[in-house]
């Protein structure tokens, strides 16, 4: 029996990955600040990740075969983890995010190498303490934290890239309820300018391949997504055909400086997955699952 602890994951993929963990005859540990119950049959510590203390105290005297944090959000977390997870734990795996290719601009999907976090310049004295900044600067905190744990590793660690999460009547996001509206009522929906399509996931397939990675051996970074990049225009013709005769004609406005609509991109957002088909992990195509998605999502039969 193995002891995996899963730092956050009390929702959405987290809680599948937890789910599957289970199954499969894992240990698991769930640990939070104690705001939500894990489920039956897990157990569970309480405390501050941000806390080194608080942390290390929980922890007490046990061990794991392997850490998955789900809510590693900057270097200060990613050092705090460093450290206190050293000698813990024989794999940690950290859930990164396509966000950390914020500053490339390819019109074919980016590969890992793209971005060595060994070469990411970390910035702590940023106002990482501030939930604002962090939500900001949400991409760059993902980085840093790559970097923080690359940086003369402490132990075997991966961090996976997660595309853009689709699916699950769970979806805590709105996004997919953004377009539902517009489309309902014939609002307009903001569109970038250009608007890029980008890459995407179903909830239930990253939940897989987190819990396929932690049963393998490879360090470092590595893209998860399914085939297949989506436009706003896709989503949006999903999300039309979920609604069947309860919409009006669709309008875009074109948005050149501002905010716009969840899904539109003004840079091309695809990520590379040979890595991970390399390793032995084939991911699905997005049309194997977009309508779905979105009906369950929408609660639509």
């Amino acid at each position: 029996m193995r002891e995996v602890l899963v730092i956050g994951g009390n929702r959405y993929f987290g809680k599948r990955l937890t789910a599957m963990l289970r199954a499969a005859g894992d240990r698991v540990t769930v640990l939070n600040r104690g705001s939500t119950p894990p489920p039956p049959g897990v157990d569970h510590l309480v405390a501050d990740r941000d806390d080194e203390a608080s942390l290390t105290a929980a922890l007490g005297t046990r061990t794991f075969d392997v850490v998955v944090d789900q809510v590693c959000y900057t270097p200060h977390q990613a050092a705090v983890a460093r450290r206190v997870f050293t000698g813990r734990t024989a794999r940690y795996v950290m859930t990164s995010t396509v966000e950390v290719y914020e500053y490339e601009d390819s019109p074919e999907p980016v590969s890992e190498a793209v971005l060595d976090p060994r070469t990411v310049v970390v910035t702590p004295q940023l106002p990482w303490h501030e939930p604002e900044f962090v939500a900001e600067y949400y991409g760059e905190g993902k980085r840093q934290a790559e970097a923080v744990f690359a940086a003369d590793p402490a132990f075997p660690y991966v961090s996976v890239r997660v595309a853009h999460v689709l699916g699950g009547a769970d979806d805590f996001t709105g996004r997919l309820a953004h377009y539902a509206d517009r489309v309902r009522t014939g609002a307009p929906i903001a569109v970038a300018v250009p608007n890029h399509s980008a890459t995407y996931i179903h909830v239930d397939e990253i939940a897989e391949f987190l819990f396929w990675v932690t049963r393998q051996e490879f360090t470092g970074p590595v893209n998860a997504a399914s085939h297949g990049p989506l436009s706003t225009e896709d989503i949006v013709a999903a999300v039309t055909a979920a609604l069947g005769d309860d919409h009006r004609p669709v309008r875009y406005q074109p948005v050149e400086v501002g905010e716009v609509s969840p899904f539109s991109f003004a840079r091309s957002y695809a990520m590379d997955t040979s890595r991970a088909a390399s390793l032995g992990f084939t991911f699905s195509h997005t049309d194997d699952w977009l309508t779905r998605a979105v009906t369950e999502t929408m609660g639509v039969n």
